[in-house]
C-alpha cells in the first residue's frame, strides 16, 4: 500500500461508517476495515494510516477518485471556528464527530440515479434496491462492485429495472436520465442556481435531488437539502426551529452543517 496525505483532521471510521449504517454498500464495500471502491477495474483498498490512508494500488487514476470520495474538498479548520464562533449547537456537534469527513459520491450519474433510489422509501430500502441495480447491471471487481455506467442503464428496459426493486415510474426516471443528452459532467462548471434548475428541468428529479446532487457530489458549501425529512427532523429535535429558517442563519457551511446534523441525529 502507499500513503496518501490527507487533510486534518480526519475520522476514517467515523467518515466511513456512512457505507454501513444502512446495509453493506456493494459499490463502497467495507470488509475487516478497508473501504474497496472499484476504481478503472480495478479493486482499490483504502484503509485508516497515520497521516492519511493507505490506498492500494495509488497512482494518478486512483488517487482524485480516492480524495474526493472521501470528501478531500471540505475544508473543516474553517468550519470548526465558525461554529465555535457563532453556532453553539454545531460547534457541540463538532467536539463529538472530529474528524468526521462526509463522503462524496464520485460519479454524477452514480450520485442521480442514487438520489431516485432514495425517493420516498428508507435508507435500508433504498440501499437493498441499488445493490440489487449493482448486483444486475453492474461489474464485480474484487471486493467491489463497479456502479452501472450510464451506457448499461441506457441499454436496460424499464422492466429489468422494476425486477431489481425499482418503482415503475423510478425505473423510467433512470432509463430516461441515462439515454438523455444532460452532459452530467459538465455540471461541475456550473453556478449553484444553474445546477439546480438543469438538474429539476428533468423529469423525475426535483429540488430535493438537486440539493443532495450539490451537496455529495459537488460539495458545495452552500447546499441545503431543506427538503430532507431526516434533516428537517434533525434540526426541530436540536434547534427547534423550521429547517428552511435556519439555512441562511448557517451560511456560508450549510452543507457541512446538514452533515453534521443529521451525523448527530444518529448519536446515542
Amino acid at each position: 500500500m502507499s500513503l496518501l496525505r490527507f487533510p486534518e483532521p480526519y475520522d476514517f471510521e467515523l467518515s466511513t461508517r456512512r457505507f454501513r449504517a444502512f446495509g453493506t454498500d456493494l459499490a463502497n464495500r467495507l470488509v475487516d476495515g478497508e473501504l474497496h471502491r472499484a476504481i478503472g477495474g480495478r479493486d482499490v483498498r483504502i484503509r485508516t494510516a497515520l497521516g492519511g490512508v493507505d490506498v492500494s494500488p495509488l497512482d494518478d487514476e486512483t488517487r482524485p477518485v480516492v480524495l474526493k470520495l472521501l470528501g478531500a474538498e471540505f475544508e473543516l479548520e474553517p468550519f470548526y471556528r465558525w461554529a465555535l464562533d457563532r453556532q453553539p449547537v454545531i460547534a457541540d456537534l463538532t467536539v463529538k464527530l472530529a474528524g468526521f469527513r462526509p463522503p462524496l459520491q464520485v460519479d454524477p450519474f452514480e450520485a442521480l440515479v442514487t438520489s431516485i433510489t432514495a425517493q420516498q422509501v428508507s435508507l435500508f430500502s433504498a440501499v437493498a434496491i441499488r445493490n440489487r441495480l449493482v448486483g444486475r447491471f453492474g461489474t464485480q471487481v474484487g471486493e467491489a462492485w463497479a456502479f452501472p455506467t450510464r451506457e448499461r442503464i441506457a441499454q436496460a428496459t424499464e422492466d429489468e429495472l422494476f425486477a431489481v426493486g425499482f418503482t415503475h415510474r423510478k425505473a423510467e426516471y433512470a432509463v430516461a436520465l441515462a439515454r438523455s443528452d444532460l452532459d452530467l459532467h459538465g455540471l461541475a462548471a456550473l453556478g449553484d442556481d444553474e445546477v439546480r434548475a438543469a438538474i429539476t428541468a428533468f423529469r423525475g428529479l426535483g429540488p430535493w435531488t438537486a440539493e443532495w446532487f450539490l451537496a455529495r457530489h459537488l460539495a458545495r458549501q452552500h447546499a441545503w437539502p431543506a427538503g430532507d425529512l431526516a434533516l428537517r427532523k434533525a434540526v426541530e429535535v436540536l434547534y427547534g426551529v423550521d429547517v428552511h429558517s435556519l439555512g441562511p442563519l448557517l451560511d456560508p457551511f450549510q452543507n457541512l452543517s446538514a452533515h453534521y446534523l443529521l451525523t448527530g441525529s444518529l448519536l446515542p
